[in-house]
């Protein structure tokens, strides 16, 4: 089957939309992806990338091209629109040209933004080939609790659009149950949605960390919690600043943070501020491939999200990494990342924003006798490979994906 991948972002770019592309290639399918140029999260084109030039590339055995954009540069309101609606144009009139011949199928990878899709309908219309549409994130809903946008006409022209590509989608798939409802009542056909969560790469679980490895030198001693992604205002990163200040006085307790984003330099001017220096580490990005093994040395993986109703009806893609990774987690959220924890027993929660019930999740754990948290990391990894197994989620898109162009004629 040839397979026409659309996603804004794409390694090497924090993206797992990489491993999906791969995944599908490894099954004998032949995938192109139309992406943008990476400049996702630091907001500048990345080295050997500009708007102009490079615009085709190989991952492995997939083909990606390239359309330009706009950077997202300082993240401003601004620059965010002019990024979004460069790709959903440029990919919209480039991309035909670019990518050439029939193709069987149009998949949407649908992070934010929402525009995305737009360059979706037009393969779906010029080539005659059925969408797919994977919601990750749910719109206007999002621009509404994030404070993204106000005007009210705004609003309606975005959930326009939306209604309008849930209605025209041949299969509608949602990172999480409880996304559900919602696109059902924005449009989409009730019968054509489903439930496909996301996964965590292969090289994601249990690791033997040697003793003399670089990895251990490079973390500081103690309890360590390690908090992986982005640092920004949808992770409450305010959150785990406060916990951090209620157990300042618990020497053994250190905050390892690996990851980068808009809110990082105030968060370490907080750092300063309140005296955590010896506390709370910014360890910056590491490459994915060796995630694994600075989770591997983590005594407890911290996810947490802001309390907005859009954040509990979604799961952070992180949260899978975590449970294939086999340790302890703790998470400061509500709905859907509270009850994955809850129902796997992998660990403990605490609501969202909430820093006092974060800082006493936390000093629980360090409580626990090791073999308690030994086991809250089998039952997390257990859980993981019933629910989040990446090939048998293959398994089932791929008979989803048979369904959908059966009997088709592409173009």
């Amino acid at each position: 089957m040839r397979v026409l991948v659309v996603s804004q972002y794409f390694p090497p770019e924090p993206s797992r939309i990489g491993d999906f592309a791969s995944g599908l290639a490894e099954r004998g399918h032949e995938v192109t992806v139309l992406t943008g140029k990476p400049n996702y999260p630091g907001g500048d084109f990345y080295p050997g990338y500009g708007f102009l030039g490079q615009t085709r590339e190989r991952h492995g055995s997939v083909e990606v091209v390239r359309v330009p954009l706009v950077p997202r540069g300082n993240g401003s309101a601004v620059r965010m629109a002019l990024n979004y609606l460069s790709y959903a144009l440029t990919a919209s009139v480039l991309g035909p040209l670019l990518c050439r011949g029939r193709f069987d199928l149009v998949f949407v990878c649908q992070l934010s933004p929402f525009t995305v899709a737009l360059p979706g309908l037009v393969f779906r219309k010029l080539k005659h080939a059925p969408m797919m549409l994977w919601v990750q994130d749910l719109w206007p809903e999002s621009l509404v609790e994030s404070g993204a946008v106000h005007s009210e006409r705004v609003l309606g022209w975005v959930g326009t659009m939306v209604s309008y590509t849930y209605r025209r989608c041949e299969a509608v798939l949602v990172q999480a149950e409880g996304m559900r409802p919602r696109v059902a009542k924005r449009g989409a056909d009730p019968a054509r949605v489903s439930y496909f969560p996301n996964w965590a790469e292969t090289l994601y679980g249990p690791v033997e960390i040697e003793e003399d490895a670089p990895e251990r030198r490079e973390m500081p001693d103690g309890f360590r919690v390690v908090f992986a992604g982005n640092i920004g205002a949808a992770q409450s990163f305010g959150t785990i600043l406060a916990a951090a200040e209620k157990l300042k006085d618990h020497a053994g307790i250190r905050w390892i943070v690996f990851g980068d984003g808009r809110m990082r330099p105030a968060a370490e001017e907080r750092v300063r501020r309140s005296d955590l220096g010896g506390k709370v580490f910014f360890l910056g990005s590491r490459p994915v491939e060796k995630m694994p093994r600075y989770f591997a040395l983590a005594d407890a993986l911290l996810v947490t999200l802001g309390r907005r109703p859009i954040f509990a009806l979604t799961m952070p893609v992180k949260l899978q990494s975590y449970l294939a990774s086999g340790r302890p987690i703790i998470a400061g959220a509500d709905g859907e990342t509270a009850r994955a924890i809850e129902d796997s027993g992998a660990g403990l929660t605490a609501p969202a924003e909430d820093a006092d019930a974060l800082a006493g999740a936390v000093l629980k754990l360090y409580e626990t006798p090791l073999e308690e948290r030994a086991a809250m990391g089998r039952r997390g990894r257990a859980y993981f490979e019933t629910h989040f197994e990446r090939e048998m989620l293959l398994d089932r898109l791929e008979g989803w994906m048979h369904e959908l162009t059966k009997g088709r004629s592409p173009k």
